[in-house]
């Protein structure tokens, strides 16, 4: 019998011994065994040359990375110029649940994440990004149009991306790169839409996980498996495809699960939820290491413009809730947003001004040479890019909005819209049931969003409220959005995240 792909995908990320600490590190090998057992099922297969090539990449990145030798060269911010005349392949890491202000990056005094440190110290970083959700669903709508929540329609659990939408993946399809995504939260999957484009879509079978592999997810089940499927499928596929321009979409799980190896767990965090999520990132930016790694010991990071963001944070009790999905404080919406550049910069460059997820994808296209997506609220970043890197003026920051219908998973009951404008430092929160309440917060002197100053400030309600009213007035910009029956590969899936009652 021949094996599936996903199978395929599985063999690829075979469980080990786990990621090696320290710098950027690879997966342990398969075994001889492990290799006859799945070559003599694969004879028949027409993803034969696929998987052959997984193999010899499992292989190969026995090695560890060595991060203080990299492949990439020097250069400056002039040389951003050049880049859309060559072809560049791109990396966009999706780091689900990610809130910035955890990372070693964004001055946690945790190292929780030493390779997105490595990547910002001579990359770009964006100091303040907002996502436009706290749920996935609807912030991955707006991330990959470049539209607002309210201009998508993708606001409940049945609304999957329209067909008359154009995603990044199809441009890049379109150009004749090789694309491919893979993924674990099934807000993301197929049957939603976000699948368009990519030659390969795929939710990697899960494997045992690593000795001691912990899962501390509040108040539900896990997704099976761990964030290492993911990175050895990446491996596979750049074994195959990285000599030739490529797409590649990877959508790591396992902070959203607060999942983490013993390696993690012997950082000494601590062993609260919070404790646990710190841990989770420093595992998954071990991930993130790994993929990174066969870039650099196989001289293609020179040729590839690597994008890492998320979908939202996570909220511990700030505002009075756990988790996300539930409000659009700043706990939930602040995510981080580095790129890591065909070239190493003496120098990082840190954009401050406010930018917002939607903006993400028309940078993208502009630093690959692309042509733009339709009918965007986002803006592409390279021209802040330049101010900063420049000393010179940023201009002023764009206006955002975040929207959370909080009845998206209960299909029978009536639209329950929480929406927030960001301008100018200032955000407005609009409450519209059980009672209209209006929150008012100054960044500048309240970046944690605890005192409400709409009392005391009602010119900026003045200001700021007439764009609420106005965002919560305009409609998809397609029309009614398009509803899903979810298949029960799907249910189950949202189900292990806790998103559907069992």
């Amino acid at each position: 019998m021949a094996a599936t792909s996903q199978e395929v995908a599985a063999f690829f990320l075979r469980p080990g011994a786990g990621l090696r600490g320290g710098g950027y590190s690879a997966p342990a090998p398969a075994t001889p065994m492990e290799v006859d057992a799945l070559l003599r099922r694969l004879l028949d297969s027409p993803w034969t040359y696929f998987t052959l090539a997984g193999l010899l990449a499992i292989v190969a990145i026995a090695s560890q990375f060595r991060l203080h030798v990299p492949s990439r060269p020097m250069g400056t911010i002039d040389d951003l110029a050049a880049l859309p005349s060559r072809k560049l392949s791109v990396v966009f890491v999706v780091i689900d649940t990610l809130r910035s202000d955890r990372l070693s990056s964004y001055g946690y005094a945790r190292p929780t994440s030493p390779v997105l440190a490595d990547l910002a110290q001579h990359g770009v970083r964006f100091a303040r990004v907002e996502a436009q959700s706290s749920w996935t669903k609807a912030s991955m709508a707006s991330l990959w149009t470049g539209l607002f929540p309210t201009h998508t329609g993708v606001l409940r659990s049945s609304h999957a991306v329209p067909d008359e939408a154009t995603l990044p993946a199809e441009l890049f399809q379109q150009a004749g790169y090789a694309t491919a995504g893979i993924w674990r939260n099934g807000w993301v999957g197929p049957d939603f839409g976000f699948q368009r484009g990519f030659d390969t879509y795929l939710r990697p079978i899960a494997e045992t996980g690593p000795a001691k592999f912990q899962k501390h997810t509040p108040g539900t089940t896990s997704v099976p498996g761990t964030d290492e499927d993911i990175t050895r499928a990446a491996i596979g596929f750049l074994e195959t495809h990285g000599r030739e321009p490529f797409l590649l979409y990877l959508h790591f799980m396992d902070v959203h699960q607060y999942a983490h190896d013993e390696a993690a767990a012997k950082l000494g965090f601590g062993t609260s939820l919070s404790d646990s999520y710190d841990a989770s990132i420093n595992w998954v930016d071990r991930n993130v290491g790994t993929v990174l790694g066969y870039l650099e010991d196989h001289d293609l990071f020179e040729n590839t413009l690597v994008v890492v963001t998320s979908d939202h944070g996570e909220g511990f009790r700030e505002h009075g809730t756990e988790g996300h999905a539930k409000s659009l404080y700043q706990e939930v919406l602040g995510v981080p947003l580095i790129l890591a550049l065909p070239f190493r910069l003496k120098q990082g460059i840190v954009v401050e001004p406010l930018v917002r997820n939607v903006d993400i994808w028309p940078t993208v296209l502009e630093l690959v040479g692309l042509p733009p997506l339709r009918k965007t609220d986002g803006r592409s970043l390279v021209p802040a890019i330049t101010a900063a890197a420049r000393g010179e003026p940023a201009g002023a920051a764009p206006t955002s909005f975040a929207y959370l219908d909080r009845n998206w998973a209960n299909r029978d009951q009536p639209n329950n819209p929480l929406v927030s404008v960001s301008s100018n430092g200032r955000r407005l929160l609009l409450h519209t049931s059980p009672e209209r309440k209006l929150e008012l917060f100054d960044h500048a002197t309240d970046p944690t969003e605890q005192h409400n100053l709409v009392e005391e400030r009602p010119d900026w309600v003045a200001e700021l409220e007439p764009q609420l009213e106005q965002s919560l007035r305009e409609g998809p910009v397609w029309g009614t959005p398009r509803e899903v029956e979810l298949d029960e590969m799907s249910q189950e899936l949202l189900r292990a995240l806790g998103y559907i009652a069992k």
